[in-house]
């Protein structure tokens, strides 16, 4: 037998049934901070430079990321898992 419950809530609904903090002052405080650093940013090379000091682990955690994403595109196009091929 199969049964699916759909639930229909706000995030806020969600965090609270999950019992996950509210973290809306962080966000926005973080989103401000962000905004701040960007508006500061006299041209392109300075954009790249504070992108690189945002991301975790710089450039190698993004370069990561995307050979994850990447992995993970062709596992499922090609109906064979990185498992599989082993």
């Amino acid at each position: 037998m199969k049964m699916n419950i759909e639930i229909d809530c706000s995030p806020e609904e969600a965090r609270a049934l999950l019992g996950l903090p509210d973290v809306t002052e962080a966000n926005e405080a973080y989103v401000q901070n962000i905004t701040k650093l960007m508006k500061g940013a006299g041209g392109i090379e300075q954009l790249q430079e504070l992108g690189k000091q945002i991301a975790p682990m710089g450039q190698m955690g993004l370069q990561l990321f995307q050979q994850l994403i990447e992995t993970g595109a062709k596992a499922a196009f090609s109906g064979v898992s990185p498992k599989d091929k082993k």
